[in-house]
């Protein structure tokens, strides 16, 4: 392995490092759970991406060994982590989760609640 690869993946690593450190602080400060799951849901995706790209060319360069699993964990990660961030925000809504106080939109205020929500709160 080159130096520039090895530079070039220790860039990356630290990339992914940076947008989890992004990541904990939007949890920390962000003031309510809408806004800490769209922070954890996209740059924390992106942080583990970064990671996982990082030891795939890492193992690729350095042993020749290219991971399928690695690349599946990159697909996993890429399709899941964004629409589990996308259902937990939805059922917090829905299970009446308030807004923070200086929210200026709600774009689901104006939809009916699916017919499952409605069992729910009636049972």
């Amino acid at each position: 392995m080159t130096e520039t690869i090895s530079i070039f993946i220790g860039v990356v690593v630290l990339l992914g490092s940076l947008l989890s450190l992004v990541t904990t602080i939007g949890l920390i400060r962000l003031p309510d759970v809408y806004c800490r799951s769209h922070a954890a849901s996209k740059s924390a995706t992106l942080g583990v991406l970064f990671i996982l790209i990082a030891a795939l060319l890492h193992f690729w360069f350095e042993d020749g060994y290219f991971s399928a699993r690695l690349v599946l964990g990159i697909i996993f990660v890429f399709v899941t982590a964004p629409v589990a961030g996308h259902l937990i925000t939805r059922a917090a809504y829905y299970t009446d989760v308030p807004l923070w106080e200086n929210s200026v939109q709600d774009d689901l205020k104006t939809k009916e609640k699916p017919e499952t929500v409605r069992e729910m709160k009636n049972s």
